[in-house]
């Protein structure tokens, strides 16, 4: 065991959008010579053995998987679903930091016996601000991680004053419909021609003690000026934004797009072939896109919390079926509210030549398939960070939390996408898509997807922005002797 290795402690919030950047960025750390200890909890790590196998993360040395308990009762069944964020946001107010001690603790004892070189930073969820707590009393550095885009930050930042002017919460649900959500944001520096309606959702609600909004005031309360933070994102994206937050965090980090990033860095097979997918993926959908023409192709994921109506649902599938393009659609066993999806005989036949229904897939290997034209998206982090790392442009669907935010940039800043009401129907999916894969403003979107690739690409490499920015964070914070 060699104990002079730095070692990582990383701490995802427990959520699969969240899991995922993390882990990337924990990659990338262990290929950098550090020692990994990754947190997930463990309703969180029962799924990602059940989706990778039993024994999937037993044969790494330097980069190991610990549980803490997430304080929720045990959902049903076989629970392979995403649990509720409200609850999960309390809990991990009150039940976290205990067993997050305890495990800081414990990895001390186990270095002290030679088992794992000592712990000698945290990187932490920015969700997960009690690490804060934990850091000062183990005397750790602590990096803070914010997996979403830095627009979003930027609105989170602000909460307390949308609070203190009155835009939040709303006096009635009538107020999320009657044009009160277009009013006009002018008043935070870096946002330009920001609505309410383009704000982080969590402002859209009528309780005074909302868990949501209550929790990420309090996390914006517990991180100091002089916190390190490193962002999913790179300068050119949102330059006005990072300049912004960089006059209130002055060490803030742009470290994207992460997938790039950890491209930049020779692998081993054995890491390669970690995961941190919480579904089982099915690989035969890549099968299924070699037997199609290049850029012809619709690929369809509302990510792992968006959820829907049947009738929704049906609008979706019916206006992707008129608009006679082939497509891959992802479809969770949970995505419907309230019950599992039956396509009727009529919409299988339709689709049976161009149309490919699967479970969960590899995603990034999907957007980079060369038969992929354009991705109908719910417009998550993730999803659009490798959106832009394939060069692909996109149909917006907007769920929740940051999501409104993405659309917003995605359609109106960088022109790579199209939005799609919220009441969606048939004929506006089929005539969009159409755009998207065949029309004038599809190329110019797509021309625009790939300048934007390109630009990532150079943030990334070595001399580039984002490159610059995480040996920064190497050198003046993660392997800075105390």
């Amino acid at each position: 065991m060699n104990n002079k290795k730095p070692h990582a402690v990383l701490i995802p919030c427990p959520i699969q959008g969240h899991i995922n950047p993390v882990f990337k960025l924990a990659k990338f750390l262990h290929l950098q010579g550090f020692h990994i200890t990754f947190v997930n909890t463990e309703y969180n790590h029962k799924r990602l053995l059940k989706s990778r196998g039993p024994k999937a993360f037993d044969s790494f040395a330097g980069f190991t998987f610990v549980t803490i308990p997430d304080g929720l009762t045990p959902i049903d069944g076989d629970g392979d679903v995403s649990q509720d964020i409200p609850s999960l946001g309390q809990s991990i107010r009150k039940n976290f930091l205990q067993p997050f001690r305890e495990l800081l603790s414990r990895l001390h004892d186990s270095a002290s016996s030679g088992l794992v070189p000592p712990v000698t930073c945290i990187v932490s969820d920015t969700n997960m601000s009690f690490t804060i707590q934990a850091a000062e009393e183990f005397s750790l550095p602590n990096v803070l991680f914010f997996p979403a885009s830095a627009c979003s930050l930027l609105c989170i930042l602000h909460f307390r004053s949308f609070v203190e002017k009155g835009l939040t919460p709303l006096k009635d649900e009538s107020y999320l419909t009657n044009g009160y959500l277009e009013t006009k944001v002018d008043w935070i520096p870096g946002l330009k021609n920001f609505r309410l309606k383009d704000v982080v959702d969590f402002i859209r609600t009528t309780n005074p003690n909302d868990i949501m909004l209550e929790f990420f005031i309090e996390m914006v309360d517990r991180i100091h000026r002089d916190s390190t933070i490193i962002l999913n994102t790179f300068d050119e994206l949102e330059s006005d934004v990072i300049n912004a937050l960089v006059s209130m965090f002055p060490s803030l980090y742009p470290i994207g797009p992460l997938p790039l990033l950890l491209n930049q860095t020779p692998h081993n097979h054995q890491l390669a072939s970690l995961d941190s997918n919480l579904w089982k993926e099915d690989t035969k959908c890549l099968e299924w896109l070699e037997s199609k023409e290049p850029g012809s192709v619709v690929y369809v994921n509302f990510g792992s919390i968006t959820v829907m109506t049947l009738e929704q649902l049906l609008e979706f599938a019916w206006g992707l079926a008129n608009s006679k393009k082939p497509f891959l659609w992802i479809i969770r066993p949970d995505l419907v509210i309230g019950g599992s999806v039956v396509m009727s005989s009529e919409f299988v036949d339709e689709i049976s030549d161009r149309g490919l229904i699967s479970s969960w897939c590899p995603q990034e290997k999907v957007l980079n398939h060369p038969s992929i034209g354009g991705f109908l998206t719910h417009c998550g982090w993730n999803s659009t960070t490798e959106s832009i790392c394939a060069g692909v442009p996109m149909l917006c669907w907007p769920f929740f939390a940051d999501q409104p935010t993405n659309c917003r940039f995605i359609c109106n800043e960088w022109e790579i996408g199209a939005e799609i009401d919220t009441n969606v129907k048939r004929d506006e999916v089929e005539k969009l898509v159409n755009e998207l894969m065949v029309g004038e403003k599809g190329k110019k979107m797509k021309q625009k997807a790939m300048e934007l690739k390109k630009r990532a690409e150079e943030s990334t490499r070595p001399g580039g922005c984002s490159y610059m920015n995480i040996e920064k964070v190497f050198n003046e914070v993660l392997l800075k002797k105390n």
